[in-house]
């Protein structure tokens, strides 16, 4: 099920901030009225394509800054994981210097509350709890407006790296509706023109482009 129009769920977890510090209870909330954010799932410390994503992410944190957004990622790695990972050089297939919370959704409830693990729990044949799939999670990336509503939401399988510049444009885009009423056609980008929700409002827009 979508979580699109829905409120995010909400979680208090473990998590590491400023790239070295851990804290033992990091929520969402606080960036309720405040905030927009984008909220995105790796699957695991330590591997290959999740640090490319996580350093574009930082690559690109003051372009998310600079609109008023939070950048947060979470995996249901331990936060000692977490902190060891952003220890280690980049040289070395770390991510230091990374600065924006990543969360440690250990419990996996986190993950699985946002349709994002990549398996799920069952009995088996004599009655015993058993994991089915893998307990990490999916790509998943959830851009939250102000209100704590998701607005939008991708999930990709766990070969496939997202891009971050398409974050950006959602993010640019949700900003320019909120603020000027019309909605963005196909391939919009900021800079580009709107259109108006109405007949009158697309056949003017088509009639232009």
């Amino acid at each position: 099920m979508s979580l699109v129009g829905k409120k995010a769920p909400v979680f208090n977890a473990p998590a590491v901030i400023n790239g070295d510090e851990i804290v033992e209870s990091f929520s969402l909330d606080q960036y309720i009225g405040q905030k927009e954010v984008v909220f995105f799932f790796y699957p695991k410390d330590f591997t290959f394509v999740c640090p490319t994503e996580i350093l574009a992410f930082q690559e690109k944190l003051a372009e998310f800054e600079k609109r008023g957004v939070a950048v947060v990622g979470a995996s249901t790695d331990t936060e000692e994981t977490h902190l060891a990972w952003l220890m280690t050089p980049k040289n070395n297939g770390g991510i230091e210097g990374v600065t924006y919370p990543l969360v440690a959704d250990t419990s996996k409830t986190i993950a699985s509350n946002y349709g994002v693990l990549a398996g799920d729990w069952d009995y088996d044949e004599e009655g015993n709890l058993a994991f089915t799939g893998l307990p990490i999670a999916f790509r998943g990336s959830f851009l939250i407006d102000k209100e704590g509503v998701v607005r939008h939401e991708t999930i990709n399988d766990l070969p496939l790296g997202r891009n971050i510049d398409e974050m950006i444009r959602l993010v640019d885009a949700l900003q320019y509706v909120e603020k000027h009423g019309e909605v963005c056609p196909a391939n919009w980008e900021e800079g580009k023109d709107a259109m108006k929700a109405t007949k009158e409002g697309v056949a003017d827009y088509l009639s232009n482009h």
